[in-house]
């Protein structure tokens, strides 16, 4: 096993890992292709509105969700299957 010391003078108060390269440079693929955005003040207030929401239990369960959602596909299938009959 390999054993490196890192002289906390060069860590500073910043925290540090240690990933091995292939993933690091996967990373950085990751990082250019989705790059780290700073939201605006409006989108900060929209997430803090959000968070107080979901605090407040005003959300709908994602099981309910995806349920809603099935349901809206099934019904559209089911229309476009009842007008390519009539035809």
């Amino acid at each position: 096993m390999t054993i490196i010391t890192i002289p906390r003078r060069m860590i500073g108060k910043k925290e540090l890992i240690t990933i091995p390269r292939k993933e690091y440079e996967e990373l950085l693929v990751f990082k250019k292709y989705f790059p780290v955005v700073e939201p605006s003040a409006e989108e900060l207030r929209v997430i803090r509105q959000g968070r107080k929401e979901i605090e407040a239990g005003n959300y709908t369960p994602w099981e309910e969700v995806k349920h809603e959602l099935a349901n809206l596909h099934n019904r559209s299938r089911q229309k476009r299957n009842e007008a390519h009959a009539k035809s």
